[in-house]
């Protein structure tokens, strides 16, 4: 790991900056993005990219997020310390790092082996306290819920309706929706058959799957 440095810290603050200027208003949201380093969840290939405003290829033909798109799922969740949030697709564990940073008890599940295990040793690598599971998302994670917050990280063709039993009276969650390309999803429940839900623009992620992967690609 490349340790942080005063050049990586003032592309942090430029990277801020410029989300600010896309319209990332959210103090909370922009002081995690400064505080935790992006280079930490990119491959050392690619460490000169972290942190421009892009996705970037990781293991398993999957990606880390855009820093815009972390960012605008952040701000729709809206995070309050000590709220427990699930996330469905660790990836690379920057958007998990960045909820952490928040001050949220993250739980997250990721379908990858290999990124599983490799996130698993990052987060204790950098001490981050977060419960991590190899399984399906679309079966979510029963044993702690009911969650606070739900962010899916990946595109699901239909609305994942099982993790909505998952999520609490009042509790938000975050998921693009859509085939080929997605709207950004925000769902609040307001009781056990009732939601309130509106979109948030276009976005494009790798699909959600369920199945297991115990081979890397």
């Amino acid at each position: 790991m490349i340790a942080d440095s005063p050049l990586y810290q003032g592309m942090r603050a430029k990277l801020t900056a410029h989300l600010r200027e896309k319209g990332i208003f959210d103090e909370n949201v922009l002081q995690a993005m400064q505080t935790m380093p992006r280079h930490y969840f990119v491959p050392f290939s690619l460490i000169a990219y972290a942190y421009e405003d892009q996705a970037l290829p990781i293991a398993c033909q999957q990606t880390i997020s855009q820093p815009y798109t972390v960012a605008h799922q952040s701000t729709l969740l809206s995070v309050k310390p000590n709220m427990k949030i699930l996330e469905i697709g660790t990836g690379s564990g920057y958007q998990s790092a960045i909820l952490k940073t928040m001050g949220a008890m993250v739980y997250t599940i990721e379908r990858h082996r290999q990124l599983y295990e490799e996130t698993k040793q990052l987060f204790s690598t950098l001490k981050l306290n977060i419960a991590t599971k190899l399984g399906d998302g679309y079966a979510g994670w029963a044993e702690f819920a009911p969650f606070d917050r739900i962010i899916v990280t990946c595109g699901a063709a239909t609305l994942p309706e099982k993790l909505l039993t998952q999520l609490k009276t009042g509790g938000i969650m975050i998921c693009p929706v859509g085939e080929k390309t997605q709207e950004m999803t925000k769902i609040i429940k307001i009781d056990d058959k009732n939601f309130e839900t509106t979109t948030h623009g276009d976005c494009y992620f790798v699909p959600m799957l369920s199945k297991i992967e115990h081979q890397s690609h």
